[in-house]
């Protein structure tokens, strides 16, 4: 595409007002009332040409997420096809605008991206949208102030969760971006984690705030349950963190169905045992007092003979 510069006064406009001045004065130049016709004519042209601007963008705002910060606007009411937008910021501890490289000739929908250009992280910027066509421009319309460390939205971090008997591990480590510096930038922006923990088996929870660090190891948990936990990163004045979806994972391996199996018949077995060796004692305790009766009942009638 080649490049265009917003302005007002152009090669087509010049050609396009000497045609009406030629036509004017052409045409009214035999009688002072087509004169003076032909004079408020070429001055309405102008007007129209030159002094109607373009509608000015609306809706311009910076979003950020994870340190990536993007400029979005609308377009005007009843804006041309051809009509081009440019952008440029600013920042408090300066007076003079500069444009954003890349953002010079957008098309109504396009984004800017102005993640390189906030370099500060604590530094307050603006940033102004223009519409602009061959011939007409726009009045600047002018975001808010925006703060990267302040406005921009942790999102979740990465996350893998596995057990160790009575705990669970965790390893958490920043989001991927577009790039390694953004990672790091990340990195030294958490300063701590919020752990959402919950039970399946009765949906029992707690919740702990710990500092930043890539592992993390929740301790004192039963053995072979699952758990879920979510979590969500903290930074130095940023209150603006999205949870993780939950992580779930078992503290230590869950019996399986065939152990269970065998540990029900185990005890099926020694419950039967059991019984068996009660019932033997219990007769052999019976015939015993038979035959304790017995003799003791012939001891008596010897002793009564005697």
């Amino acid at each position: 595409m080649k490049k265009t510069t917003p302005h007002i006064f152009s090669a087509p406009s010049y050609l396009f007002l000497y045609n009406i001045l030629h036509k004017t004065l052409t045409a009214g130049h035999n009688t002072i009332y087509g004169q003076t016709m032909g004079l408020w004519t070429l001055l309405l042209h102008i007007h129209l040409v030159f002094c109607v601007s373009l509608a000015p963008p609306s809706n311009v705002s910076i979003s950020s997420f994870n340190m990536e910060h993007t400029l979005n606007f609308l377009a005007g009411p009843g804006t041309p096809s051809d009509t081009h937008f440019t952008v440029q910021i600013i920042h408090h501890r300066t007076n003079s605008w500069r444009p954003v490289v890349g953002c010079s000739e957008l098309t109504a929908g396009q984004m800017c991206n102005l993640t390189r250009v906030f370099t500060d992280l604590y530094t307050h910027y603006k940033a102004r949208v223009q519409a602009f066509t061959t011939t007409q421009t726009s009045s600047w319309t002018v975001s808010t102030w925006f703060q990267p460390l302040s406005d921009t939205v942790l999102g979740p971090p990465d996350v893998s969760v596995s057990g160790c008997g009575n705990c669970l591990i965790l390893q958490i480590k920043p989001p991927a971006t577009k790039g390694l510096q953004y990672n790091l930038q990340l990195e030294n922006l958490y300063r701590g984690v919020i752990l959402h923990v919950r039970r399946t088996r009765d949906g029992a929870q707690f919740r702990l705030n710990l500092p930043y660090s890539e592992e993390k190891v929740i301790m004192y948990l039963q053995r072979g349950v699952e758990y879920c936990v979510s979590i969500s990163v903290t930074a130095l004045f940023n209150s603006n963190p999205v949870p993780s979806k939950p992580h779930c994972a078992f503290t230590s391996h869950p019996p399986s169905k065939s152990s269970t199996y065998l540990v029900i018949g185990a005890l099926g077995f020694f419950c039967i045992l059991g019984f068996l060796i009660t019932g033997l004692v219990l007769n052999s305790g019976q015939r015993s007092f038979k035959i304790l009766r017995r003799h003791l009942s012939t001891s008596l009638s010897c002793t009564n003979t005697s």
